[in-house]
Formats: structure tokens, sequence, C-alpha cells
């Protein structure tokens, strides 16, 4: 019989989040498995079982992670000392960051589409819109229109989306960013 082979540490769902995230992102859903995952990490594939049932439920806690973090990044700027308009800016501005500072996170959060994950991946979206579309509609100085918000989400997912594959970070596209989000700011004056 041959002796379990021993790990320098065990293994977390951190770890098994951030293989099937690079896994994810490289090869699609379709063409990963949790054996692929394992194996990137140097362990078992039954020991991500522990873990996770299933492949799409560890796709899910991904896609959950990311947008947790996006929700985290709405809501503070809902804390801040700011005036409405200001609140909007960073809003936007911020939306944009986090497409092209967390690249892989956002392919994952928006642009995977595959038909085991396909609820998931329309719903969660959605949902950070939904709460987008608050924020914008509470914070802007007129009554907008569901499809002007609608059309202001498309415009910031449309820039991340175009950039994500030309640069390497927010920083390489602040100023066409910043233009940008100003142009859209007027439509909320």
């Amino acid at each position: 019989m041959v002796a379990r082979k021993t790990v320098s540490k065990e293994l977390t769902r951190e770890m098994i989040l951030e293989a099937a995230n690079d896994l994810f992102v490289k090869k699609g859903y379709q063409h990963v498995s949790m054996r692929q995952i394992a194996t990137k990490l140097n362990y078992s594939h039954g020991s991500l079982y522990y873990h996770f049932k299933n492949k799409a439920e560890l796709f899910f806690a991904v896609v959950e992670n990311h947008f947790q973090l996006l929700d985290e990044r709405m809501f503070a700027i809902q804390r801040k000392e700011l005036s409405n308009e200001e609140k909007l800016k960073h809003l936007m501005q911020d939306y944009i960051a986090f497409g092209l500072t967390h690249q892989s996170h956002y392919e994952i959060m928006f642009l995977i589409k595959d038909e085991d994950v396909r609820t998931f991946t329309e719903e969660a979206p959605m949902k950070a819109y939904q709460r987008f579309a608050h924020f914008v509609a509470a914070w802007s100085s007129k009554a907008l229109s569901i499809q002007v918000i609608w059309s202001m989400f498309l415009s910031l997912h449309g820039f991340v989306t175009h950039y994500i594959r030309h640069v390497n970070n927010y920083e390489d596209v602040e100023a066409m960013a910043k233009r940008h989000v100003s142009l859209l700011l007027q439509w909320t004056k």
C-alpha cells in the first residue's frame, strides 16, 4: 500500500477559490475539472470535495466572492461624506477601476457564457446592476429613467470590456476613464 502524500500546508477554501478562478478564466468553465484544480494545487481531487460538493458550487462561490468585493466598494462610497455628484463620480470611476484592476474577476463575473451556470451568471450581474441603479437614482440631481441608468451601466461595462484586453491595470487608462465618467455624469444633471 502506498503511503499518503504529505502536504506542506492544509488546503483552504481560499486556496481552492484562487486556483479555480485562474483556471476558469484561462480555460472557461466547461473545460475545467475538479481534478485539474486539485492538480494545480498539488492535492488530490477528493480533497476539494471536503469544501465544495461539485464544480458548479465551486464556480458559484468564486463568483459570489467577486460580487461581494464589488458590493463592498459600492457601499463604501455610500458611507463617504461626499456630495451626491461626487458619490456618482466615485461610483462610476470605481466600477471601471474594479474591472480593470481585477480583470480575471471581472471576466468570470460578467463574461463567461456557459449553459451549466447560465442562471447564476445572469442573476448575479443583474443584482449588481440593481445596486448600481439604486445608487445612481438616489444620488442623481434629477429623476432618471431605467433606460438611462441601464445605458450608463452598459457604457461603463463596455469601457471595461474594451480595455480589459488591452491594458494591464486601471492606471493605464485612468485619464480616459475620468473623461468617460464625466460624459456620463452629464445625464444626471
